[in-house]
């Protein structure tokens, strides 16, 4: 890990250090800031595929309203999916921990003990999340060793007393350490097109 100071005469910054050729100094300070969890699934020709993405972000536009994340070029999964006419987001709960490992894991079956339902346009939806939504593909942009996709959102649900999964310091984490609420009642997630009603 480099220890070089890149402003050594400022003593405010003095522990800023140069971000170049470090890897693991750079993956250190991406990893003190904390990240939802989501898990970007859809049906393809070769059967259901997932990515769980921790760079997920929402707010990016109202109007139209558009998500993003960010895919590495090594992802086997992503070009799986990207071929979809829709696209799952489901936002994982804190109760998602073990599901979201098994999601992640490579050579398995992903979706094995994991409950999901899937749209009649093939987006593939995790159930007990905090958040839904059916997404197609705005627009993809290179960046370094990623490329990142921005969504535009065609349905969304949510059910906000579940507290979301967190992802700090390379691990999986609570907001509090409490029980997740869960309701018995069930959640439509809503098309503003009215094609797409799926209760999760």
């Amino acid at each position: 890990m480099s220890t070089q100071p890149l402003h050594p005469q400022a003593p405010d910054i003095s522990t800023l250090l140069s971000a170049d050729g470090d890897p693991n100094l750079i993956r250190s300070v991406f990893g003190c800031f904390p990240t939802g969890v989501a898990a970007v699934t859809a049906v393809t020709e070769d059967g259901p595929a997932v990515l769980v993405a921790s760079s997920f972000q929402v707010g990016i536009s109202l109007d139209p309203p558009l998500v993003l994340f960010a895919v590495q070029h090594t992802s086997t999964s992503w070009p799986r999916i990207r071929r979809a006419e829709r696209i799952g987001v489901s936002v994982l709960s804190a109760a998602h921990k073990e599901n979201a490992l098994m999601l992640s894991r490579r050579g398995a079956d992903r979706f094995a003990g994991v409950e999901t339902v899937t749209s009649p346009t093939g987006a593939i939806f995790i159930r007990g999340a905090s958040a839904w939504l059916e997404t197609s593909i705005f627009s993809e942009i290179p960046a370094g060793d990623h490329d990142v996709v921005l969504l535009r959102a065609h349905g969304i649900g949510m059910k906000p007393e579940r507290d979301p999964l967190i992802w700090l310091g390379s691990s999986f984490r609570a907001l509090v350490n409490r029980t997740d609420v869960d309701s018995p009642s069930a959640t439509t997630i809503s098309s503003n097109a009215g094609k797409t009603s799926v209760r999760v």
